[in-house]
């Protein structure tokens, strides 16, 4: 493909995720359109060969392909209403945050301004985009993410199209993004424990690496589990689980590190024992947290 017959894309939203897609676009030979409504963010890009739009109704005027980055589906609204006769027709592809609600919300604002419409996540940090192995992932109007796959794939080598309902990115970014903060903040409590007897926290980023590939390695085996509903594998019990809150107390007296982060954690443990998956295997927690969702 010669640069000459690559899609024209605008990118609209410039923080540090959107410079970092309208990079990628440029690196790959789009010739792309920029907008944002600190003009000075645009500054890097049109060195980099980028044209800034004046505004955001030039902006989408300018290419057949819309990108947004933004903060939320209601800030993507808020900057597109300006330029919302432009869309019809343009191929419009949101990635930002918000619920399946909102996504599906979008999708209804967007279309029903003559858009096709794309909602998509990026599952990595901005230094990642362009990269072969970088995850994005798009629900909606799939003849737009076959006519445009190539494009977006200069976003990241692993693209995918998880179907026509346009709430899915938003649906599985939630349920993935899920295990970020615990992750963290298991990680964060360990530096200060850590810290506490005088030691770096560098010092351990090693070890928890190790523990997150084996904390990966059993995802397919828990996901089986959850699936057929079949929890007697007893390898690493509810019980096994609950016999450790007493080790957390121990760590908050031992170094004065606050884990009052995991008392949830340790309810939800003694909730699933309660009803009666205390030898059964970890994963079976997800039944109580579904039944808890049915209930609220």
């Amino acid at each position: 493909m010669t640069r000459d017959n690559r899609t024209p894309v605008t990118v609209i939203g410039l923080g540090s995720m959107g410079r970092a897609l309208a990079a990628a676009f440029i690196a790959a030979g789009h010739s792309t359109t920029v907008w944002n409504r600190t003009p000075a963010k645009a500054a890097a890009l049109v060195a980099k060969g980028a044209v800034q739009a004046g505004s955001v109704g030039t902006a989408v005027e300018a290419s057949p392909l819309v990108i947004t980055c933004l903060t939320t589906f209601e800030d993507t609204r808020t900057a597109l209403e300006p330029a919302a006769a432009a869309l019809s027709g343009r191929a419009l592809v949101t990635l930002n945050s918000g619920s399946p609600a909102d996504a599906r919300a979008m999708a209804d604002w967007a279309t029903g301004r003559g858009a096709r419409f794309l909602a998509g996540a990026v599952k990595n940090v901005p230094a990642a985009v362009g990269a072969p192995d970088t995850l994005l992932y798009y629900g909606g109007d799939k003849t737009v993410f076959d006519e445009y796959e190539t494009a977006l794939k200069a976003l990241g080598g692993d693209t995918v199209h998880l179907g026509d309902e346009t709430d899915l990115a938003a649906l599985y970014e939630m349920a993935v993004g899920a295990m970020l903060l615990p992750a963290l903040v298991g990680f964060f409590q360990g530096a200060a424990a850590v810290q506490a007897r005088g030691l770096e926290a560098g010092s351990m980023v090693r070890f928890a690496g190790k523990w997150l590939d084996m904390i990966k390695s059993l995802l397919p085996v828990y996901a089986e589990e959850i699936d057929s509903g079949d929890y007697t594998d007893d390898a690493s019990s509810v019980n096994l689980f609950l016999a450790g809150v007493a080790h957390d107390r121990d760590l908050t007296e031992e170094t004065n590190v606050d884990t009052a982060w995991l008392a949830p954690l340790h309810e939800l443990l003694k909730r699933a024992a309660a009803v009666g998956h205390g030898d059964h295997s970890v994963s079976a927690l997800t039944e109580v947290l579904r039944n808890s969702a049915q209930k609220a």
